[in-house]
């Protein structure tokens, strides 16, 4: 049978394989949970102009305790408004619920763009070194060593001085960046192992290119592990982007995130005790939730501890 043959039933074969393993981790009711929460902010992430009950850059009364009210008018049309805010006001007087909404939608947009940028940049690493080995394996992998050796905050500050100070797109790239080993570790070390196989050999000995070997032949092998390290470092992004926004050096001051509420907050933690811990617990409940999807696909790939870095 032919390489082209066997490749094809491979990809039939793993496509059947993919679909058990996805209804083994939802079997387990942590793991749906987990989906549920995760589909929940993705959800509200999506929708968030028609779920958040102001607009996001309209104020009102200062720290308004939850189920409270705010009169005033608000819309400049002369008549008295009475607007209901159901989880608060902030010091600024915008409203809680309305920015937790719309801080769903840019804690995410951070995450996946920069689990995804790392995903690219570190698997292209990890296919090239543990493919040639080598020059090119000795060379690529001392970058991952000293990115591995260096501080994280440290590169990531570093990094969005460079890209331009605070924003999305800065952050973006500096937790990207911080990313990139994990990624270049895990697939190098199974692409030693995949390239040995017997379909790799035999694709060899018919002249296929290197690169078709790479992505026709050996991806698709390292896709549970990649899975599952995706879906674990989704929540640490989230809470790089929130530690980075508490501490002054994420996005800008006019973009609703959870940790510039929480920053705000933190000075009125006695006054106002809903502006930080409101926020606190919608980060909890996303990591939480992109926590136990994560763990739940790592049982159902059967991926090991070693293979996959918990942080």
């Amino acid at each position: 049978m032919s390489p082209t043959t066997d490749s094809s039933s491979n990809d039939v074969a793993s496509s059947t394989g993919s679909d058990t393993v996805v209804q083994n981790a939802f079997a387990d009711r942590y793991t749906l949970l987990g989906g549920i929460g995760v589909l929940v902010v993705v959800l509200v992430s999506i929708f968030a102009p028609y779920i958040a009950p102001t607009d996001p850059q309209a104020t009102f009364e200062l720290m308004t305790p939850p189920n409270g009210y705010s009169e005033g008018d608000f819309t400049n049309d002369g008549t008295i408004d009475r607007v209901w805010h159901p989880l608060g006001t902030d010091s600024q007087g915008r409203d809680i619920l309305t920015e937790l909404v719309y801080g769903a939608r840019i804690s995410l947009l951070v995450a996946f763009a920069t689990v995804g940028f790392a995903f690219v940049v570190g698997t292209a690493i990890g296919l090239l070194a543990g493919y040639y080995r080598g020059w090119i394996d000795s060379l690529l992998m001392r970058y991952v060593d000293f990115q591995w050796a260096f501080p994280e905050l440290v590169l990531a500050i570093a990094i969005i001085a460079i890209a331009g100070g605070i924003g999305v797109v800065p952050v973006i790239i500096a937790v990207g960046f911080a990313f990139i080993d994990d990624f270049a570790r895990i697939v190098r070390s199974e692409v030693l192992k995949i390239r040995e196989e017997a379909y790799v050999t035999a694709a060899r000995a018919v002249g296929m290119s290197p690169r078709r070997i790479m992505i026709r032949e050996i991806l698709p092998n390292v896709t549970g592990t990649i899975t599952v390290q995706t879906t674990l470092l989704v929540p640490i992004a989230i809470l790089w982007e929130a530690g980075l926004s508490f501490i002054g050096v994420g996005v800008a001051p006019t973009t609703p995130t959870w940790g510039l509420l929480l920053s705000d907050g933190r000075q009125f933690i006695n006054e106002a005790w809903w502006i930080s811990v409101l926020p606190g617990l919608a980060i909890l409940v996303t990591v939480l939730s992109f926590t136990l999807l994560g763990e739940g696909l790592r049982e159902a790939f059967d991926v090991s501890d070693r293979e996959v870095k918990d942080r």
